[in-house]
């Protein structure tokens, strides 16, 4: 994760910064989740990607704490993941990462998502909303057997 230029202390870019150290994890434990949830406000929403697809079918989004912790059992827990953050854009109580996402299954396989990752958080700096811009076509057709 490359966020040298977002050095301020805004408060969305650090709780965005909290979620992906914990997320990037090479050895992730039932403690490493616990404290991921312990990011978000009781009704945070993930959509990610935003919309419809494999990952949210309905396209409604993964909303509260239970919904969360699926979402991390489905899409954290088993895979290795590198962000690498480009840019970095804080206004009002959000902030807008410009990057890129690359996931190691554990059969070797990677995917690359290049997309934009946006936060929000609450007057208390617990997340409320983490949206995710990406097309899910483009980390398929990026998928590589190491």
């Amino acid at each position: 994760m490359n966020m040298n230029a977002t050095t301020t202390d805004h408060p969305a870019r650090l709780a965005s910064k909290r979620s992906m150290e914990i997320v990037q994890r090479k050895e992730r434990g039932a403690g490493d989740k616990a404290e991921w949830l312990a990011l978000f406000a009781d009704d945070a929403i993930i959509e990610d990607p935003i919309g419809r697809s494999p990952l949210d079918p309905d396209g409604k989004g993964h909303r509260g704490k239970e919904a969360i912790a699926r979402f991390w059992d489905t899409n954290i827990a088993s895979i290795g993941i590198t962000l690498d953050i480009e840019r970095s854009y804080a206004c009002g109580n959000e902030v807008a990462n410009v990057g890129t996402i690359t996931t190691r299954m554990p059969d070797g396989t990677t995917a690359v998502v290049e997309g934009v990752f946006t936060y929000r958080v609450n007057d208390a700096g617990k997340l409320t909303a983490l949206r995710a811009y990406w097309e899910f076509g483009k980390m398929m057709a990026s998928m590589r057997k190491s």
